[in-house]
């Protein structure tokens, strides 16, 4: 007898009941300890192979579960969550989870940037400061992250050793404002061949890009952009009852918003 069966009298394929039935046993932590082979689940649900490889495929399209080599199907859990809506530090977030976090930088110097002094709401030539940095978590590659932040402000963070701090916490020392409001946006990208070799992703690898700007009392003080590996971090975003979220179009406007 089937372990689980389906209902076969219903419209919804097979396939896509068996791939909501995975989900609801995913949720409830089943398989942590490694997922069924397509054999056990054709035996256990009384379906077809073919049903089996379409459910999981669609699973596996969706991120759900990953093909490893030598280990077959495999649950892809990203290692750390954050909530969205909130201010956060990265290095705060990973450190919480009793995993340590350090830092490689790549760039840390005096630079113009347009686009950064624009978000800051300075002219284009104002001189910045650009810290950039390989993100590690457990010592494995997670983020690159970039934060320009105005010089008037942030020479002091040139003589920072950045291997195991955060930003905000540097700032602070410096007596400088740290953020207490802002934006941000999350989109999903391929990232470029640089940042891809250095967070160990192959060419089809997609990974998070998201853009900050850190205001403090209305002033912008920081503009970020961080690419994050996707298979190791997720966002996370909280709602209740009564609460509304419209879509915005995007464009100039979005990025003057606090």
């Amino acid at each position: 007898m089937p372990m689980n069966p389906l209902d076969r009298g219903s419209p919804m394929p097979l396939w896509a009941q068996l791939e909501t039935d995975l989900l609801r046993r995913l949720e409830a932590r089943e398989f942590d300890d490694g997922f069924p082979t397509d054999l056990d689940l054709t035996e256990s649900y009384g379906v077809s192979r073919h049903t089996v490889r379409e459910a999981v495929r669609h699973l596996n399209k969706t991120g759900v579960l990953k093909r490893e080599r030598g280990k077959g199907t495999v649950v892809n859990r990203s290692e750390f969550e954050q909530s969205l809506g909130t201010l956060y530090s990265l290095f705060q977030s990973i450190e919480s989870t009793g995993v340590n976090q350090t830092s490689e930088v790549i760039r840390l110097e005096v630079v113009t940037d347009s686009i950064a002094a624009l978000h800051l709401e300075l002219e284009e030539e104002e001189e910045l400061v650009l810290l950039e940095r390989l993100r590690l978590a457990g010592g494995n590659p997670l983020a690159v992250d970039r934060a320009w932040l105005p010089l008037d402000m942030a020479t002091p963070l040139l003589d920072v050793d950045w291997s195991h701090t955060a930003l905000y916490a540097e700032l602070a020392k410096i007596g400088a404002p740290v953020p207490n409001q802002g934006w941000e946006r999350l989109t999903p990208v391929i990232p470029t061949s640089a940042d891809r070799a250095r967070l160990g992703l192959r060419k089809s690898d997609a990974a998070f890009f998201l853009e900050r700007v850190g205001c403090r009392d209305g002033r912008p003080i920081e503009w970020r952009t961080t690419t994050i590996r996707g298979d190791r971090y997720r966002f996370v975003s909280n709602w209740t009852a009564g609460g509304r979220s419209e879509l915005r179009p995007a464009g100039p406007d979005l990025d003057n918003s606090t």
